[in-house]
């Protein structure tokens, strides 16, 4: 018989493995964003925050602060190099603007985690009371995003306030928490909740699923699933909360798709257009068709 130790480590590495492939859903936007040499209209408020997320992980996940939880290292480890990989593409192509813009954001999360490590090493000297500073953080900046959703059976998406960024909703990466703000959240974490709410809010106002792909969909749902398993085998409160969340909504997600996939329209096939060109701007992409 399997070991419960052995399970969660066969859970752990199925979840790393999906994780991954979470991070790497935004690798089309920066490889346009290299090829094109420019980063347009895309921000980069979603990566932002999943840096400063994955970065709070690695530090609830590393022996001096809630041991036996490698395999949450491990892939935010993973997160954190991709999500800096992502992040100096951008600042490479970016103007000198976005790039000072978005090393400001950048300078205060690195100084805001350096606070929470200083304080937390110094302050709490039990694996308990460590594990429960860095925990709170952890479910509260890693169930933003997760929650989001919950906003479109409420809210009407169209009286949500236009951000300018082409950044599709579904590139933003697992992220961080609830759809209303605290004093020390950066400014890029409620952009990159507000542009998801508005990605998902789009699905019940249209009826179509067209913003909401379901392959995105699904991998979020078993992310969340796989970490929840993966939580409760040996019971950590911290990863439970917003990995239960992320299964939750994203099961909402799927709901929705099945309810409004037969509602969508569906592309005309072998329809044979002159000229096609793409304009991508203030978070919408208008085609227009030259004869």
């Amino acid at each position: 018989m399997i070991s419960p130790d052995a399970a969660r480590n066969v859970v752990g590495i199925i979840g790393n493995v999906i994780s991954f492939g979470l991070f790497l859903s935004p690798a089309p936007t920066f490889w346009r964003i290299w090829k094109a040499r420019d980063v347009e209209e895309f921000k980069p408020d979603p990566y932002l925050a999943t840096l400063l997320n994955c970065m709070l992980w690695v530090f609830y996940g590393i022996p001096v602060v809630h041991p036996n939880s490698i395999l949450v290292v491990t892939i935010n480890g993973i997160g954190l190099v991709i999500e800096a990989i992502y992040l100096t593409i951008f600042f490479i192509y970016s103007d000198g603007k976005k790039r000072k813009k978005a090393f400001a954001i950048l300078a205060v999360e690195i100084l805001f985690v350096a606070a929470v490590v200083i304080g937390v090493i110094l302050g709490a000297h039990t694996h308990e009371k460590r594990s429960m500073i860095v925990g709170i953080l952890c479910v509260i900046f890693g169930s933003m995003m997760y929650a989001s959703p919950l906003t479109i059976m409420v809210r009407d998406p169209s009286s949500i306030r236009s951000l300018p960024s082409a950044v599709p909703a579904q590139r933003c990466p697992v992220s961080v928490l609830f759809p209303f703000s605290f004093p020390f959240i950066p400014s890029s974490l409620v952009k990159a909740v507000t542009l998801k709410m508005k990605g998902e809010g789009k699905v019940i106002k249209t009826k179509s699923v067209e913003y909401m792909p379901f392959l995105l969909s699904l991998v979020s749902f078993l992310n969340g699933c796989c970490w929840t398993a993966y939580a409760l085998i040996r019971f950590d409160l911290y990863v439970t909360i917003p990995n239960a969340l992320g299964a939750f909504f994203g099961l909402i997600q799927l709901i929705l798709y099945f309810w409004y996939y037969k509602s969508t329209p569906k592309k005309e096939k072998n329809v044979e257009l002159p000229t096609v060109s793409r304009n991508v701007g203030g978070g919408n992409v208008t085609v227009s068709v030259e004869r």
